[in-house]
């Protein structure tokens, strides 16, 4: 059975993540519905990484088994067809090998997480960034992020559901950067490892903004992540500003298709 690999782009709003549920909208559901009426099913897809409710998606990477020899680019147009009104749309397709998994041939995770700064409530944006009203101190950000930068038990900052066996990660990455504009100040946090914990992110960066605001020194991030306790943790910050921006593989399989 020929295997694809579908490059995904998602508004998270309507679903309640992306693993299939019974009694709930998911992003999963939506592509295997839509992979169904071009093929007898039922189908299964495979994700590099499973967003949360209401989180976005730039790039997830998906693969799936079919039976039919499809052109990647009539495979993707026929899935866009029946995947609306959805916010869903297949980005990108590629033939790969049948051991390829969007998931375990991953060896890398990118992250971004939008905060909006501005006194005015938001609206053209809204449900897509994290609304913050006072003004953040970047520099105290970044140097609050350095502590988490290598290798660490990061056991404050993953839920208490999180089923990752051992809660040591290598957070690669974490780049704080202001976009001005009229509209107000776009703070961005870039993270990117090989794989992240549940609610890795969205702890980290509720904690950077604690430290943004004042409430927290840069060095409290040491101390939290030295206490392996989650109750160390600043709270968590909403899912709506958080996006999966990008998944890397050692040969990217769509790069002939770019």
């Amino acid at each position: 059975m020929p295997r694809y690999a579908f490059r995904i782009e998602y508004d998270g709003a309507p679903f309640a993540g992306w693993q299939r549920q019974v009694e709930h909208p998911t992003v999963q559901g939506a592509i295997e519905a839509a992979l169904s009426r071009i093929e007898p099913g039922p189908h299964t897809i495979a994700a590099a990484g499973r967003t949360d409710a209401g989180v976005h998606a730039l790039a997830q990477v998906a693969h799936c088994d079919l039976t039919r020899d499809w052109a990647t680019f009539r495979l993707s147009e026929a899935l866009n067809y029946h995947l609306k009104p959805l916010p869903v749309a297949i980005t990108d397709c590629a033939r790969v090998s049948d051991d390829w998994h969007a998931r375990f041939s991953a060896n890398e995770r990118r992250y971004l997480f939008r905060i909006m700064s501005r006194r005015a409530p938001v609206t053209l944006d809204f449900g897509r960034v994290w609304h913050v009203r006072p003004k953040l101190d970047i520099a105290a950000m970044r140097a609050g992020a350095r502590h988490l930068i290598g290798l660490h038990d990061f056991t404050t900052f993953r839920s208490t559901i999180c089923q990752a066996a051992s809660p040591i990660k290598t957070l690669d990455e974490v780049e704080i950067s202001e976009q001005p504009g009229p509209a107000g100040t776009e703070i961005h946090f870039r993270l990117r490892a090989r794989s992240f914990l549940h609610n890795q992110v969205r702890s980290i960066v509720g904690t950077l903004e604690r430290v943004g605001a004042g409430s927290w020194h840069p060095d409290q991030v040491r101390a939290a992540l030295d206490a392996r306790d989650r109750a160390a943790c600043g709270p968590v910050c909403p899912p709506h500003g958080l996006y999966l921006a990008g998944v890397g593989y050692e040969h990217d399989p769509f790069a002939a298709q770019d």
